[in-house]
């Protein structure tokens, strides 16, 4: 059975003052459904956003944002285990650094654990953990930490959810006519220097920390899909059709004979991920 990971930014998963139930309750309607065919594991941001519904902090504050974490974590775990219940999923919830994956022995251990989980029909849920942790063992986003536990997991697949439907080829905010980018074979050093700030002021990432992933899969030999999580057409599309109409496939090898048409790009390629 193919192995997926699929990474939830904060944007998806939460308005301002509230967790997003619905956008929340569509993702996990998705996932129940993608374990009947796939091993599952979600790699969540919005523990500082959760948090934050409960308790207004700065969150620019180092110390703030610890606080804000840990009151959110278990508000974010709460909102997914009711959900998850609806579908009677049983969830898991693994907590990581930077640091995990420099050593050996804690790598190995939680290769177990989400082994294991999974072999036990349990959904593995990853997020970083930055409450008692130095800045130093941090990735920052959790991008790169859907990348490290895609790579080191051995999962065959990274799906990022996102507040945009793909990499465009311009940015889409100054050119509204900017087309999506439907497959990218290589990531030049210039395209990870280009200015692109979150949309969210909770979210950590950027276009840019999404490409540093998308790097990071095609070095080691993986795919990933970048596509929107607010209407998760293309996610099934991709997961279910082994198709798309929006959405970027991030892979090294040379699919463009072999999925899509050379003049054709926008039209839906075929068979992204492989049986």
């Amino acid at each position: 059975m193919k192995r997926v990971v699929f990474k939830v930014g904060s944007s998806v998963l939460t308005n301002l003052d509230d967790i997003a139930k619905e956008r929340m309750l569509n993702l996990v309607s998705l996932l129940a459904e993608a374990r009947k065919k796939y091993e599952v594991v979600l790699v969540t941001s919005g523990a500082v956003a959760a948090g934050y519904t409960a308790l207004k902090l700065d969150r620019k504050k180092e110390v703030s944002k610890r606080v804000l974490a840990s009151v959110g974590q278990p508000i974010l775990m709460s909102s997914y285990k009711s959900k998850f219940d609806i579908f009677n999923v049983d969830i898991a919830q693994i907590l990581l650094t930077e640091e995990d994956f420099d050593s050996r022995v804690h790598t190995k251990i939680f290769q177990q654990i989400i082994d294991r989980t999974l072999e036990n029909n349990i959904l593995p849920i990853v997020n970083e953990n930055d409450i008692s942790t130095t800045p130093e063992q941090l990735f920052g986003d959790n991008d790169q930490l859907s990348a490290h536990v895609a790579h080191y997991t051995n999962a065959d697949i990274l799906i990022i959810l996102s507040d945009i439907d793909g990499y465009y080829e311009e940015n889409p905010k100054t050119n509204p006519k900017a087309k999506i980018r439907k497959l990218v074979s290589e990531i030049k050093d210039e395209e990870l220097d280009q200015e692109h700030s979150p949309n969210n002021e909770f979210a950590t990432g950027g276009i840019v920390t999404k490409l540093k992933a998308a790097r990071y899969m095609m070095n080691h030999n993986k795919e990933m899909f970048l596509c929107n999580g607010y209407d998760l057409t293309s996610a099934r599309e991709f997961l279910f059709e082994d198709s798309y109409t929006k959405g970027t496939l991030f892979s090294a090898e040379n699919l463009s004979n072999k999925y899509f048409e050379r003049d054709k790009l926008e039209k839906t390629s075929k068979n992204c991920i492989r049986h």
